[in-house]
């Protein structure tokens, strides 16, 4: 575990920022993603960082998809070095890129944490599925026996989708405009949760109790709805990964429309303390 002998605890814990002071015995995180500026991770992991003692620090760091490699190749050589949080685009080419996944990542596909171990060997897992499924459960939403139709198949959404499957819905429809990669998903979950009704098909919210978007639109830059907003019915569950702007287009129109919103932090949120146990093993001893 993580020394907290440099760790000048402040009664401020739950105020995000930094862990201070920091020092030569600081251990590093970094989450990287292209675009970077509307990560929630610093804020949530520092001060979750604090609430354990940990003289520990997560930055963020903006990684273009073609230089994740040789990012990643760079950062091998960082001694102090613990963990990585990874987003958009960088979940599933990451795969190829550490030295052993866990079961979860080899499920869905890609990885969305990655913890650097003191031996030098990197072990990828994906907790998004995870934290979209504790982020509904805490806000008091059941998928079991739900309607649920994801759209976006892709890192996170892949990794959405197996966690709701897992929970037995009364069905699961996938949309993704790669048509190719959300039948692979579709295959891959029917073959691990046979007993649920997995089926790939347009984003028609008619009969839908549940709605997760699961891509990058609606965020800074990338603008619009990821599914037609008339479709959008009173007491539907409306959710988006998005995390800045937090009320994206989406969930603007589900709260003008009578549906129940719930917006991308609370994902993030879900999986906090996850990901620090994840990042607490071998690596911290």
């Amino acid at each position: 575990m993580l020394s907290a002998d440099a760790v000048t605890h402040n009664p401020e814990v739950d105020l995000p920022g930094l862990p201070l002071p920091l020092t030569g015995r600081t251990s590093f995180f970094a989450i990287l993603g292209d675009p970077i500026a509307q990560a929630g991770s610093p804020a949530l992991f520092n001060t979750a960082f604090r609430r354990r003692g940990w003289p520990a620090v997560l930055v963020p760091m903006q990684v273009k998809a073609a230089d994740l490699a040789m990012t990643l190749r760079g950062l091998r050589g960082i001694g102090n070095l613990r963990g990585l949080v990874l987003t958009t685009p960088h979940k599933i080419a990451a795969v190829g890129l550490v030295d052993s996944i866990g079961a979860e990542a080899r499920l869905v596909g890609s990885i969305n944490a990655i913890r650097c171990g003191r031996d030098g060997r990197w072990h990828g897992e994906n907790f998004d599925g995870l934290g979209c499924l504790r982020g509904l459960q805490m806000a008091g939403h059941s998928v079991a026996g739900r309607r649920v139709l994801v759209v976006g198949t892709g890192g996170a959404g892949a990794a959405v989708a197996a966690a709701i499957a897992r929970e037995g819905p009364s069905s699961l429809r996938l949309h993704d405009v790669d048509a190719v990669r959300a039948g692979h998903v579709c295959a891959v979950l029917r073959a691990t949760f046979g007993a649920v009704s997995i089926v790939v098909g347009p984003p028609d919210l008619r009969g839908v109790d549940i709605v997760i978007n699961c891509t990058p639109l609606g965020m800074e830059g990338n603008p619009g709805p990821s599914v037609d907003a008339e479709g959008l019915a009173p007491g539907m569950v409306v959710a988006d990964l998005v995390i800045e702007p937090e009320m994206t287009e989406l969930l603007q129109a589900a709260s003008s429309r009578g549906c129940i919103v719930h917006p991308g932090r609370r994902t993030l949120e879900g999986q906090v303390d996850a990901l620090c146990t994840f990042f607490e093993g071998e690596s911290h001893g």
